[in-house]
């Protein structure tokens, strides 16, 4: 047992499943200083590529878990989204803004991925930090707690053996068919469609025209996902017809008239594998049970249409877990982890209603009314106006003082642009600022807004003071950071506050306008 874990535990926290929801939940705790144990039932990675794609606000998070470089590596930047006819006539498109979360150089909002080759490089990442186990071919047969922890029975696949491990908390991120889930007796709401698809994926062969959009062919009776994933693969998603099934379609060769309808050729790919899978629009009645969390696909599902199905269970691990490792240290009450649903559960069920509206545009059952609508941008907003799927991340409910929406800064992520400390260092702003709760100043000190009381507050959460200078300006003490591409400065002047108060995970939870109060839980 690691000598800071508590007495009676094996670990501070178990985590239930290692894909990608997993691998962001063990690294976020790991990372922080909480030892995991992860169980993993296969010892490969699941060799069929599922999510396509990843954005700016994952990225982010890669970058606060110190692997961001490496997994731009092995992913590539997306162009831009488009819905066509088969004769040619393009429905809606959607052009992908540079990023003002901070990524890269050239900082790109979307990236394509091939998954199991992104999960590996995330494994690797794992591979080094000495406080996270992982347990390959060991599958979990019980969950059972009490008042101090989490009892894991895991069995080894190969051998049969069962072992115990006793655990102060536990994640499950076991993927849709959850047995944790069931285990806790919590329920699935929802519905799943009937409709069959065949998920094709192929290795490039050659270059053809505008193969690097992420292509929707909108048709009541075939649409089409067609779309570029990294390292020379490619993918088309296809619903089967009534009366096909799995049987017609056993190997390669059934499938290529599929792809030869399209006008795809034995010249432009190879196909690698192909498998089946109906979309389903559910979630869980409860995302915690006692001290065991769902999270990923274990507590949501949704259709594949706005590439989050993934990346929700991601978000979903790195808010829970920097959460999570901050109770175990102390520094936060067990109070703070029911923060956890309460924010993460409206994003799902925006980014589920998303995905369910551009299915309707993709299967033809949009009517002209809902697709104007779509296209329409607003005007004269406070925000500039972003569409739905690209716009940069906002919470609207959860640890939050004062109101959300289009005229008000709470809630949303602080862009990242390049700036410079005291001494001349020059980064993006997340690798400039301190660890934990930080309150930003519009060219102040921001600590000389607050009241005795406010400071006191944020002091108790370990909070730092940041002034952020024009780069016009001297700074004027230790600690002060530079707006070297003029955005955060006016980014706040937009919204007309003169401090605002950033949580871990670079969401705004107060400003000055509404209150410098630490926000209630």
């Amino acid at each position: 047992m690691p000598q800071h874990v508590s007495a009676g535990h094996d670990t501070d926290v178990a985590v239930i499943g290692y894909g990608p929801t997993g691998l962001t939940a063990a690294l976020t705790l790991a990372g922080k200083g909480a030892d995991v144990v992860a169980f993993e039932r296969d010892q490969d990675i699941y060799a069929r590529a599922r999510a396509v794609t990843v954005n700016d606000w994952t990225m982010r998070i890669f970058q606060e878990l110190g692997v961001d470089d490496r997994i731009e590596r092995v992913i590539e930047p997306q162009r831009a989204l488009r819905w066509v006819t088969y004769d040619g006539r393009e429905v809606m498109r959607v052009e992908h803004p540079p990023s003002t979360l901070g990524t890269r150089n050239t900082r790109p909002r979307f990236y394509n991925i091939y998954q199991p080759t992104m999960e590996a490089e995330l494994r690797r990442c794992g591979e080094e930090l000495g406080n996270l186990e992982v347990r390959y071919g060991a599958e979990v047969v019980a969950v059972e707690q009490d008042a101090d922890g989490v009892t894991i029975t895991s069995r080894d696949r190969a051998t049969g053996a069962e072992t115990t491990t006793r655990a102060r908390y536990a994640i499950a991120a076991d993927g849709g068919s959850s047995p944790t889930r069931k285990h806790l007796g919590v329920e699935m709401l929802g519905d799943t469609v009937d409709t069959l698809w065949v998920v094709i994926d192929c290795k490039v062969k050659r270059w053809w025209p505008d193969r690097d959009f992420l292509t929707f062919w909108t048709d009541a009776e075939r649409p089409v996902v067609d779309i570029a994933l990294s390292a020379g693969n490619h993918r088309w998603e296809i619903p089967l017809k009534p009366g096909e099934t799995e049987a017609d379609f056993p190997t390669g060769a059934e499938v290529w008239p599929l792809l030869e309808a399209l006008g795809v050729t034995h010249d432009d790919v190879e196909i690698h594998q192909h498998a089946f899978y109906r979309h389903h629009v559910r979630a869980a009645e409860t995302w915690r049970r006692g001290r065991v969390f769902l999270a990923g696909d274990a507590c949501h599902l949704m259709p594949p249409w706005a590439g989050a199905g993934m990346q929700s269970g991601m978000r979903d691990a790195h808010n829970l877990g920097w959460k999570l490792a901050r109770v175990l240290r102390g520094e936060l009450g067990e109070e703070w982890l029911d923060t956890y649903e309460a924010e993460r559960r409206p994003n799902a069920d925006f980014y589920t209603g998303l995905a369910v509206g551009l299915g309707r545009v993709i299967k033809q059952e949009a009517t002209p009314e809902e697709v104007a609508a779509m296209n329409t941008v607003l005007e004269n907003t406070v925000t500039p106006w972003e569409p739905p799927l690209t716009a940069p991340p906002v919470l609207s409910a959860g640890w939050l003082r004062g109101e959300t929406g289009d005229a008000s800064v709470i809630g949303r992520m602080v862009p990242q642009p390049v700036c410079g400390d005291t001494v001349g260092t020059m980064d993006r702003l997340d690798g400039l600022l301190p660890d934990g709760f930080v309150l930003l100043g519009a060219d102040t000190d921001p600590a000389a807004l607050l009241t005795p009381e406010q400071k006191a507050g944020w002091d108790a959460l370990g909070a730092r003071y940041v002034a952020v200078r024009p780069r016009t300006a001297y700074t004027r003490g230790s600690g002060e950071l530079v707006d070297l591409e003029d955005v955060l400065l006016p980014w706040l002047a937009r919204y007309g506050v003169r401090a605002v108060a950033v949580r871990p995970d670079k969401f705004v939870a107060a400003a000055d306008t509404s209150g410098l109060d630490v926000p209630a839980l």
